[in-house]
């Protein structure tokens, strides 16, 4: 299956949505409401308590009892009324992350509160275009403190409709930010897996869509691999993927043959098919790499591939190698890890 392909289906029992690249499986999204009281992306109403002195944050009193931990806390006071949007997941027992820099996302723009100005994606190269949509974007936030990205996307569709959806946009971020009034609060509600493909799934422009077709078309494969550890790399290395409560543990490994050339060439696939793994398998935290064996002269350029392929990854910062030549990462956790959502299932039963 070549190109960009979309697949809107479920994996069991569970609305989810793939994204399939010339056959291999880029992106996933699954629904989540039943283990987390409030997906990423939802936006909420919060109250402020108590201080966490040493954690560097406070904890928000949310909806149905939830509770969310925000980091920004200058100026905040405990009872103050906060608005805030819940940024990633959690483990269970754990307070959601939250962040007061609430976006009010489409599928053309995302208006930004508190932060004025209006940007167009650099995705959109043409001169005309570019100033064409700014100046539509322009005319409808005039008066506004809020500002807009206008999205790859909007390079498809007409001026009007781009100018629409901004100003519907517009309204419902003014809408919410202006409700401060009253106790915790669900205010939006996060997207679900098909409504946030079609939105964040649209640029490059997908070849097709199709509803449904996730055995047809490997996707069914492809999530029952990512339950296991193992990933197979070229040549006969593979790489382990291990998470535990206190960190990921990935291990590389070359297989039959143990030379300085072999061991570079794994732990450059291991480098480039890290970050995937990662994304689909919804892990982030601490990430430490025991990368194979091979000489120090040869980490720069291990780190390089490394740094290429984290590039556009939810807040990836690499820290470097430790005394006993491990490579530590850091990695949002910006999902519900996988294993945790079909928790139970083998390749047979999804």
């Amino acid at each position: 299956m070549q190109g960009r392909v979309v697949l809107l289906d479920e994996i069991a029992g569970r609305e989810a949505a793939a994204l399939m690249v010339d056959g291999q499986l880029e992106d996933l999204i699954i629904d989540t409401s039943d283990e987390i009281s409030f997906a990423p992306g939802a936006i909420l109403r919060g109250t402020i308590g108590r201080q966490m002195k040493g954690q560097g944050g406070v904890f928000v009193d949310l909806p149905e009892g939830a509770r969310g931990f925000l980091k920004e806390v200058k100026g905040l006071a405990p009872g103050q009324t906060v608005i805030c949007m819940v940024s990633g997941g959690t483990e269970p027992g754990k307070a959601l992350p939250v962040t007061l820099r609430v976006l009010f996302k489409s599928r053309y723009a995302i208006v930004t509160p508190g932060a004025p100005g209006i940007n167009v994606s650099r995705r959109i190269h043409e001169e005309n275009l570019r100033a064409d949509l700014q100046a539509a974007a322009e005319a409808v936030m005039e008066g506004s403190d809020m500002g807009v990205i206008l999205r790859s996307a909007a390079a498809h569709v007409s001026l009007e409709e781009v100018a629409e959806d901004v100003a519907a946009m517009r309204e419902l971020a003014e809408a919410v930010t202006n409700d401060t009034v009253g106790g915790p609060e669900l205010l939006v509600d996060a997207p679900d897996p098909h409504e946030e493909a079609w939105r964040d799934w649209a640029e490059p422009v997908p070849d097709e869509v199709i509803e449904g077709g996730f055995d047809d078309h490997g996707v069914t494969d492809a999530i029952g691999a990512l339950l296991h550890p193992r990933v197979d790399l070229p040549g006969g290395a593979h790489l382990m993927i291990e998470p535990t409560r206190a960190l990921i543990s990935v291990d590389v490994n070359t297989g039959n043959d143990t030379t300085p050339a072999a061991a570079l060439k794994a732990n450059i696939a291991a480098a480039r098919e890290l970050p995937r793994q990662l994304r689909l398998r919804g892990l982030g935290g601490q990430v430490v790499i025991d990368f194979a064996p091979m000489p120090k002269r040869d980490r720069q350029a291990l780190e390089q591939q490394l740094r290429r392929a984290v590039k556009g990854e939810p807040e990836t910062s690499l820290a470097g190698w430790t005394p006993l030549g491990n490579f530590e990462m850091q990695r949002k956790r910006d999902r519900v890890p996988l294993a945790r959502l079909l928790r139970g299932q083998t390749t047979e039963a999804i």
